[in-house]
């Protein structure tokens, strides 16, 4: 199986990074952080344009017609600029919530007992009115991620609340699921390539004892333990994304997840100082890291179901 990108693969996704760089540049970035993580409808309906929220849906549907692995690196482009707003929620109810598609919905959903960007959402799902008029505002460590808290576990068990969805006869609330934390994983590793590249970016440009900080052995170790990381886990995103296994994709989110806070923290170490800074972007890709970790289902309960999947053994195996 050759879990390589395809050269249409990798044209999609240089596409969607110049869309990017185009309209959510550092300026933006910033701006957004301002803005308290408040949407850009102009920049949702465009990505809706570019077939980002459709990309999953058959062309029968008004979709794009490609699958996860072509999801996966969008949704990696989209971690590696800190895209805000429900991306995840909003890609899964193409095809089920009517303009969607398009981007000239939001769609968001419950968490745990969590909800995101709840103010800019046009469709909540799984929720039952009740239990939204109760949601109360908390503060996010996350500045482009605001937050709302339930007043207690959600009703549902699907997707939208966190669940497994193993309780859906037709399979269709697990593979729901499944998608939604291998996308989330997927931001996770492009988060953590692009911490990769400021480091080593400012490892060559700062320089202390007359010579760039890059050339001591330390940072150079740091450095290449992030690249490990990201790399490690990139691989493990593209490779569940082509099989869809579930244990596969329990084990890109517990590498993502490593990669985005671990190298989020080493750029911190290498940056020194000036990282900890306000001005600096890396505190940002640390705070998002934090959250989509938190989202889905726990590490201790990923762990759990890689291990029994381990344990179980191929499933042609002589009894």
């Amino acid at each position: 199986m050759d879990f390589r990108p395809t050269d249409d693969q990798l044209a999609l996704r240089t596409g969607v990074r110049e869309l990017l760089a185009r309209r959510f540049d550092r300026a933006a970035l910033r701006d957004a952080v301002e803005r308290g993580g408040a949407l850009d409808r102009a920049l949702w309906r465009e990505l809706g344009d570019a077939g980002f929220f459709a990309l999953c849906l058959p062309e029968t549907e008004g979709g794009v017609g490609l699958g996860l692995p072509e999801a996966v690196l969008l949704f990696e482009e989209a971690g590696r600029v800190l895209l805000p707003g429900p991306l995840v929620d909003t890609h899964l109810a193409a095809g089920e919530v009517k303009g969607a598609a398009e981007g000239e919905v939001v769609v968001t959903a419950p968490h745990g007992s969590l909800i995101a960007h709840l103010a800019d959402a046009d469709v909540v799902r799984g929720l039952p009115p009740e239990e939204l008029a109760a949601a109360e505002p908390v503060r996010a460590v996350d500045p482009l991620t605001p937050l709302h808290r339930l007043p207690g576990p959600p009703a549902h068990t699907g997707h939208a609340a966190g669940g497994s969805g193993a309780t859906d006869g037709t399979g269709q609330a697990a593979a729901r699921f499944g998608a939604a934390v291998l996308l989330t994983a997927a931001e996770q590793a492009g988060s953590a390539s692009r911490t990769v590249e400021m480091a080593v970016q400012h490892a060559c440009e700062r320089e202390q004892f007359g010579q760039p900080i890059g050339g001591f052995q330390a940072v150079k170790h740091l450095c290449a333990q992030m690249l490990v990381r990201a790399e490690v886990a990139r691989t493990a995103v593209y490779a569940a994304a082509v099989t869809g296994a579930r244990a596969e994709i329990a084990g890109a989110k517990l590498l993502a997840d490593e990669a985005a806070v671990r190298n989020a923290r080493d750029c911190l170490q290498v940056c020194g100082g000036m990282g900890f800074t306000w001005e600096s972007d890396v505190h940002l890709h640390l705070k998002r890291a934090w959250v989509r970790a938190a989202r889905g289902p726990t590490r201790a309960a990923t762990e759990d179901e890689l291990a029994a999947d381990l344990l179980a053994g191929p499933s042609d195996a002589p009894r």
